[in-house]
């Protein structure tokens, strides 16, 4: 059964779901998503452990605060929650932004993050940086009086998800529409992150996988793996939504990533 719970940090409540018992298994979603991104993976990793998905501060129910928004804020939020929750050690997991986010948390806490599965995660280089504020938005969308701008932002991600898929799209478009005004913000500030000075201060064992189809993160998928000397799986019939598309072989690679990391830590 998911459950739902708020959690006190410095910005205020922090929204999450969670499933299951056991060893804990923290996971971070993409912008502008919220823990819906793994609504079919929670119930499938709580079999077997304490799976739980927060939404990101400044997203999803999580408090909303007006700063400007950074993965070192992003950051904070998640180490709020884990302290708030009182957990010692925990798996940590992150899609697209949700990764970017999850490097930044393992390189503070080091040994408290078991293990570490990017999940067709950026991978951003100094030239990226330099680049950062001429990216064409992804997600913002300028609101018209007709409502036209919703078919422009479910025209921008249809071709992400297959004929049949349109329930999760429908679940992309709540997410988008709640923060519809900051919709942008979380790409421009992975797109700012100083990555290459955070990856080698991670000891977590990672993995590293990405949907063949998303065709967004692939080119990211090989420097990540070199960079980590991480474990890689590349994911045929997956794209840009792999948790909703492909949930159950979503959860077996975390499920391997997190029982490696037991295994090895005895």
């Amino acid at each position: 059964m998911l459950t739902a719970h708020y959690a006190p940090s410095r910005f205020g409540q922090l929204h999450y779901v969670e499933c299951g018992e056991g060893e804990p298994v923290l996971l971070l979603h993409q912008t502008p998503r919220s823990w819906a991104e793994y609504r079919d993976v929670l119930p499938l990793l709580g079999a077997t452990h304490r799976a739980i998905a927060m939404d990101t501060v400044g997203y999803g129910a999580s408090a909303k605060p007006a700063d400007d928004q950074s993965v070192e804020m992003f950051a904070d939020g998640v180490e709020d929650l884990v302290d708030g929750l009182g957990l010692d050690t925990f798996h940590l997991v992150g899609h697209h932004t949700g990764g970017v986010i999850a490097v930044e948390v393992a390189a503070r806490l080091g040994s408290r993050v078991r293990s570490l599965t990017l999940s067709a995660t950026p991978f951003i280089t100094p030239e990226k940086r330099a680049r950062a504020v001429w990216k064409r938005p992804v997600d913002w969308v300028r609101p018209n009086p007709d409502g036209s701008h919703l078919l422009e932002l479910w025209n921008r991600r249809r071709h992400f998800y297959e004929p049949g898929q349109e329930a999760a799209l429908n679940r992309f478009m709540a997410d988008a529409l709640r923060v519809l005004d900051r919709a942008e913000d979380g790409h421009i500030a992975i797109r700012l992150f100083a990555m290459d000075e955070r990856l080698p201060r991670i000891a977590a064992p990672a993995t590293v996988i990405c949907g063949q189809d998303d065709d967004p993160s692939m080119p990211s998928f090989e420097p990540m793996v070199r960079a980590l000397s991480a474990k890689g799986h590349i994911v045929p019939g997956a794209g840009v939504p792999f948790p909703e598309q492909r949930p159950e072989e979503f959860a077996r690679l975390v499920r391997e990533a997190v029982a490696s990391a037991e295994v090895a830590g005895g």
